[in-house]
């Protein structure tokens, strides 16, 4: 298969090119050689490419990503590093689902005010806790 230029993959991809020749300078892809001054890239890069995206919308920071790739561009995921990502998404859908809940209660509460509302007060109360920094309890 013919090699890709930068248009091409930025095409295919829906990455704008600065971020190809970001990802390139990160190590994260190669490029194999220029026409004229486009930098060309083999076809595998569209791969490489949707893998970066994964681990993106997964939360995977760029240089946790680069580690998942091995001289040569083999993929090498730390399995362990997946479990822990797939908890620390766990825990985050979790506050984001209690969060939730609070907000509807909230929406629908027959309190006069919200402030006379004892569950959007511990809603607050919450807030305040996880804005700090502070560990909560569960329940």
């Amino acid at each position: 298969m013919r090699e890709l230029d930068i248009t091409e993959v930025a095409r295919q991809s829906g990455l704008p090119a600065s971020t190809l020749r970001y990802y390139e300078e990160r190590g994260l892809i190669a490029s194999v050689g220029r026409h004229g001054l486009r930098r060309l890239f083999p076809p595998a890069v569209l791969e490489t490419l949707a893998l970066i995206a994964l681990g993106r919308a997964a939360g995977f920071s760029l240089d946790e990503i680069a580690h998942m790739f091995a001289p040569g561009g083999r993929v090498e995921i730390d399995r362990e590093l997946l479990l822990a990502k797939a908890e620390e998404l766990e825990a985050t859908i979790r506050k984001l689902a209690t969060l939730r809940d609070g907000l509807r209660h909230a929406a629908a509460c027959r309190a006069p005010s919200h402030l006379e509302c004892p569950t959007f007060r511990r809603l607050m109360g919450v807030a305040v806790k996880r804005g700090s920094g502070k560990k909560t309890r569960k329940g």
